[in-house]
């Protein structure tokens, strides 16, 4: 039978047989990668669809809620709901420009000084600073000499002796400021059952910060018409509730300024808060001078590694690849 064929039907036969075998493989090998795609995409929703991812992601989505509210409170999106009346979480105070509030700002160590002056002679009777110690103002507010004259005279409980027994000596920069009284107890006692709060973290204890300090001390008033306060206590529209034990302790002159910076109501108010910022936060400039040398670093480690990325892949990325083909010498 092969004897039959003409030689055209044998050239034409032997042509075909090598583009039929490059047409399987070629289908074998798309088969392969669309088999290849198929799997990957199919382990990708296995992934998505699984029990103990959703349980991750649904984990640190309410970490990062727990995050945020416990660094900054609610979301600023979503409205607080409220029991009771707007007057039982006091006025909002104003927000006022604050020198150490910027970005790039550091705490005003004049003021820091004269607030400490007030806190000495007038809220250092009722109010304890537990968390700042004498060494802390070195350097701060004052010199190392007068911060050791100040500690000198203070007495503290020390002990024991080589006999076994407690005895007094003077205050060193090691040693925490004292409190005015020796426990709760008598703290409520002189105070007719309030106890004054530690003003160590005060500033940041409270809703509202600085500005929040800054009215409440500023802004005692006679109560409005059909608000009565009863015996004892005093008419504060910060305060929540509106009725504060705390009597109004600053007035214009109560103390005289080393500096000679007049002696007012709201300037020694603003002395104070700001005292009591920087102890709530003794690292504040600090801090800001190490976040500048990071921010520093960092972007120039992030400009040299886009150099260096670009630099080694440019090459790369821009080069083109170019196929030829075999050439079918049967021809």
């Amino acid at each position: 039978m092969l004897s039959r064929l003409s030689a055209g039907a044998l050239k034409r036969a032997a042509s075909v047989g090598p583009t039929r075998a490059s047409t399987l493989i070629s289908s074998s090998r798309s088969g392969s990668v669309r088999f290849a795609s198929t799997n990957s995409s199919a382990a990708f929703e296995n992934l998505a669809n699984s029990r103990a991812t959703l349980a991750g992601l649904s984990l640190f989505t309410a970490g990062s809620i727990a995050w945020y509210t416990h660094l900054y409170g609610t979301f600023p999106f979503v409205g607080e709901v409220h029991a009771g009346h707007l007057s039982d979480e006091g006025l909002h105070p104003a927000s006022y420009p604050w020198p150490h509030s910027g970005i790039l700002d550091t705490f005003d160590h004049a003021s820091i000084r004269r607030g400490y002056q007030v806190y000495r002679e007038v809220c250092a009777a009722c109010h304890s600073l537990d968390r700042i110690a004498w060494r802390n103002l070195v350097g701060v507010s004052h010199t190392a000499d007068e911060a050791r004259v100040m500690a000198e005279e203070v007495e503290y409980t020390d002990g024991p002796n080589a006999e076994g027994e407690m005895f007094q000596r003077p205050g060193k920069l090691a040693d925490y400021m004292p409190p005015p009284y020796p426990n709760e107890e008598a703290a409520r006692a002189g105070n007719a059952g309030a106890l004054p709060p530690d003003l160590s973290l005060i500033v940041k204890a409270r809703h509202g910060a600085a500005d929040y300090v800054f009215s409440l001390l500023t802004g005692y008033m006679d109560p409005p018409a059909g608000v009565e306060i009863r015996e004892g206590m005093n008419y504060n529209p910060y305060f929540p509730g509106g009725a504060i034990s705390m009597a109004r302790v600053l007035f214009d002159g109560l103390v005289e300024y080393e500096d000679g910076t007049p002696a007012t109501t709201s300037q020694m108010a603003k002395d104070v808060v700001t005292f009591l910022s920087w102890a709530a936060e003794p690292e504040h400039d600090e801090r800001k001078k190490y976040g500048i040398k990071a921010v520093i670093l960092f972007s120039s480690l992030t400009l040299i590694s886009l150099y260096i990325k670009r630099f080694k892949w440019t090459s790369i990325k821009n080069r083109k690849i170019f196929y030829n083909p075999p050439v079918d010498k049967t021809h």
